[in-house]
């Protein structure tokens, strides 16, 4: 199947702005792109790209005064297969982890181990290890957290959904990390497009989505406490620690953004 998927943000700056922007596919999914993922600027400005410490296409650009335009639309190639389902997966003792997973066991600006570690165990220690438990973890969250536009905000932290039973995407992948990592599960949070296809269409204005990776039986699986089912067309900008690494912008300086459209869709062909 392919999918077609683009942004347009609107920025206001009082004064020049350095800004650092987490708008480009991943490179596990640049081969599938059926045209060149480009970020456009309206006024044109120089993009310098680089790659950052967990892997993801970034951007630096300077925001002139004013108004700035950020775009991009591309086609992009998907198996259309839903995410996959390994019940058996098994969890890793911790000696035995992979060095390079280990950073997903800390806690993080959002994702405050130290805070839930007592919550978690009580909640999840009887729990059968692996793929069973990051799954009880996920219903946990889906059930325990409502859905809310109007509670989202952005400094709110895993213990703070916890507390607060609201969120969003974001809010959902962070608790679920958290309590993925207290339970010695490598756990990474992760930014991207995920379109209404093949599930009824959502009449809420589209917005960028978060789900989270856990680390099972040797490989990195997708999970999604907020819609707790698998889903088609995933399309991955970004992963890292939490959202403080994969913002889709970081500006040094003042700004308002004035505009914001997402969409993601199935296309013919």
């Amino acid at each position: 199947m392919r999918i077609q998927a683009g942004f347009e943000l609107i920025y206001d700056c009082p004064k020049p702005t350095p800004m650092l922007l987490t708008l480009s596919v991943h490179p596990s999914r640049v081969a599938d792109l059926a045209n060149p993922d480009q970020l456009a600027c309206a006024p044109s400005l120089p993009l310098r790209e680089y790659v950052d410490g967990f892997g993801n296409r970034c951007h630096r650009i300077v925001a002139p005064a004013g108004r700035l335009s950020l775009a991009g639309n591309f086609v992009i190639h998907d198996t259309g297969l839903p995410d996959a389902v390994v019940p058996h997966a098994r969890q890793s003792e911790v000696a035995d982890l992979p060095d390079e997973t280990l950073i997903f066991l800390l806690g993080s600006r959002y994702c405050e181990t130290d805070r839930l570690s007592d919550a978690a165990w009580s909640l999840f220690a009887a729990t059968p290890m692996g793929w069973t438990k990051v799954q009880a973890i996920c219903d946990f969250v889906h059930r325990h957290i409502a859905f809310d536009y109007a509670q989202a905000r952005s400094n709110k932290s895993a213990l703070d959904v916890f507390r607060e039973r609201t969120g969003v995407c974001r809010d959902f992948a962070h608790l679920a990390i958290t309590l993925c990592r207290c339970m010695n599960i490598p756990a990474r949070y992760c930014t991207g497009y995920l379109g209404d296809i093949g599930v009824p269409r959502d009449p809420a204005p589209m917005d960028f989505s978060a789900w989270f990776e856990a680390w099972l039986d040797g490989s990195w699986y997708t999970f999604d406490a907020r819609h707790n089912r698998p889903r088609i067309g995933r399309v991955l900008m970004g992963r890292g620690r939490d959202a403080t690494d994969v913002p889709i912008s970081n500006a040094f300086g003042a700004n308002i953004l004035a505009g914001f459209r997402v969409w993601t869709d199935e296309v013919a062909g």
